[in-house]
């Protein structure tokens, strides 16, 4: 990959970020509990988590390993095979996910943007000029790398209460209690948008920067369409919850 190559993929997400959160906002992607027909083929929800998140890592570390990283870039770069570890591998396996399905469709264009997200996100942490070693005395990084933990543990232990409301085997959804359940309808959403906010923190490229703007785009009107979701499947739904956003939204 060249710079040339790198800026403009970087620019053209970028400019994907209000199309994406517009289209999100018109109409909510047709899987998980919003699944629905007339999204085409589909495959088992476990593989294709298993699939669309693996691509990632798998795509940062093909383009990371182009240059010999800092100690700053591989640290860097275990936040993001964490993160990606766990979503590709062990929520897929551990989540109640029997007899679930995903579109093909979904799966496809999150398997393009996570391979297109990897790489520049991966090549722009290895060619970053500021990322040498000298950047772990930056307190920019671990003021990232804190925000960064707070969101996964966030995004782990929100995780958690959802997989605990269902025995092995069964179906069906119920009201999630306890955790940040209590204050908004996806905290692990939440979670997220702040694990990227603290990797761009972090890393401080145009490519992590762009992630972040690109998650909340993502996450945030499908959050509001799961307290949406709730409030019309559970009339007892808590009132005071809001959708992402403690006591705000």
């Amino acid at each position: 990959m060249t710079y040339a190559l790198y800026t403009l993929l970087c620019w053209v997400l970028l400019g994907l970020v209000p199309v994406v959160a517009l289209a999100l906002v018109v109409t909510t992607a047709g899987y998980g509990r919003h699944g629905r027909g007339g999204w085409g083929p589909v495959v088992p929800a476990r593989l294709g988590w298993l699939v669309m998140e693996a691509v990632s890592p798998i795509a940062f570390v093909w383009f990371f390993i182009t240059n010999r990283p800092s100690l700053a870039g591989l640290l860097l770069a275990a936040m993001w095979c964490g993160h990606y570890g766990y979503r590709a591998l062990i929520y897929p396996l551990r989540a109640r996910m029997a007899g679930q399905t995903m579109p093909v469709l979904v799966a496809a264009m999150a398997v393009v943007f996570n391979a297109v997200n990897g790489s520049i996100n991966g090549w722009g942490i290895a060619h970053a000029w500021h990322l040498s070693n000298a950047w772990l005395l930056e307190p920019q990084l671990w003021v990232g790398v804190v925000v960064f933990a707070f969101g996964l543990w966030l995004n782990l232990d929100s995780d958690a209460v959802l997989r605990r409301l269902r025995a092995p085997g069964e179906r069906g959804y119920k009201i999630p209690r306890g955790g940040a359940h209590r204050l908004v309808a996806a905290p692990n959403y939440l979670g997220e948008i702040i694990e990227w906010t603290g990797f761009a923190i972090a890393a401080s490229t145009l490519a992590g920067w762009v992630f972040a703007l690109f998650t909340a785009a993502n996450l945030a009107p499908r959050a509001y369409s799961h307290l949406c979701w709730y409030r019309r499947t559970f009339p007892d739904y808590p009132k005071a919850r809001k959708a992402l956003i403690p006591y705000l939204w």
